[in-house]
């Protein structure tokens, strides 16, 4: 038995983020977007899934033409099955959809939701392809100091999550 690991980097735009998870379903797809669009009325999003049987295809849905692209080509370039990918348009942001997203009774783990730069860890054998882990943004620089917690407070504050 073969077993080859390799890094796949999520493409796309430094401001756009994304949810990376499994779940174990093809009815994933319709689920998430109703849950989506029931969460946020108008949110913008593509979503794309890597069926691990039958036809083996990405299925994939959404409300965004440009994100509908992003998902189903990081995607099929994952192609690790009963994994998902939800890239979310410019202004919406996991925070406010993440657990919507992890009640979808078909998901059954998050491995990142992020606008970080993004690498994929996968393992492929004979059987197909699975997601190991992901490398989720930089190298840890320190332990922040009292600036760092004042700045930390304060953007929070200005953004309006932290009242």
């Amino acid at each position: 038995m073969d077993l080859k690991l390799a890094v796949v980097p999520i493409e796309k735009p430094e401001p756009i983020n994304f949810i990376l998870g499994q779940s174990h379903f093809i009815k994933t797809v319709e689920d998430l977007h109703e849950a989506l669009v029931t969460a946020i009325p108008g949110i913008k999003f593509g979503l794309a899934f890597c069926e691990a049987s039958g036809k083996s295809l990405v299925r994939w849905s959404g409300t965004d033409d440009a994100m509908l692209e992003l998902a189903r080509t990081n995607a099929l370039a994952l192609s690790a099955g009963h994994s998902f990918i939800i890239f979310l348009g410019e202004g919406f942001y996991p925070v406010n959809v993440l657990n919507t997203v992890k009640m979808v009774p078909e998901v059954v783990h998050i491995f990142c939701a992020t606008a970080n730069p993004t690498q994929v860890i996968v393992a492929e054998t004979e059987l197909g392809r699975g997601i190991l882990g992901v490398i989720d943004g930089m190298l840890t620089q320190g332990i922040e100091g009292e600036e760092d917690i004042a700045w930390r407070k304060g953007f929070l504050r200005m953004i309006g999550y932290k009242l």
